[in-house]
């Protein structure tokens, strides 16, 4: 089977060894990141979906939240490991921070009591959507990333290092960067496992 489509969201895959040298410039990443964010359907057209793409310094900032605050929960014997994963983010090119904007979710709730219980189920479904949007993108761009979820242990400190809204929910971190060393084999499960047709 050919098709474009599924041949672009299956170069998709998580990349861990991340570098520096990207083909994009940063601000050709923060357009990408954008449209492709713009373009992610989601429930009632609500757009709850929120980004902050972080470069440099502040990519730096975000891995070193990260790990001071693990450093304190993380028991010491195991620390070097979690270091070293968290250095291997660090490593990349920058950070997408993704956030659901929960003002969004409780008008609708309000708007639509019916469906009042199912608006942060959908919220969801509209952060994987523009996830998956997002990290297929830069898959196109060869520019490798994995997806990562530091909240809530880090919302707080994210929040306030980058005056971000309250009622942004951090939902996911997507650390970029050039692909250094490529993801291995993916093995699938069979289709007659996942599947089921019916005519």
């Amino acid at each position: 089977m050919s098709n474009a489509f599924i041949d672009a969201i299956a170069e998709r895959r998580s990349i861990y060894a991340l570098g520096k040298n990207v083909s994009l410039s940063s601000d050709a990443i923060t357009a990408l990141v954008k449209e492709a964010v713009k373009h992610s359907p989601s429930s009632f057209n609500s757009q709850s979906s929120r980004v902050v793409v972080l470069f440099g310094h502040a990519h730096e900032t975000l891995w070193d939240i990260v790990k001071s605050t693990l450093k304190k929960i993380v028991p010491a014997e195991a620390f070097g490991a979690t270091e070293n994963k968290l250095s291997s983010f660090a490593a990349g090119a920058g950070t997408i921070l993704f956030f659901e904007d929960t003002t969004v979710i409780d008008e609708l709730q309000k708007q639509f009591a019916a469906y009042a219980d199912n608006f942060p189920i959908w919220s969801e479904h509209s952060t994987g959507i523009a996830q998956f949007a997002v990290w297929s993108a830069l898959a196109q761009e060869k520019i490798g990333a994995s997806l990562q979820h530091y909240n809530p242990l880090i919302d707080d400190e994210v929040k306030a290092t980058w005056h971000l809204p309250a009622s942004w929910k951090l939902r996911a971190q997507m650390p970029f960067g050039s692909i250094e060393n490529p993801a291995g084999e993916k093995t699938y499960i069979s289709d007659e496992t996942r599947f089921k047709v019916f005519k």
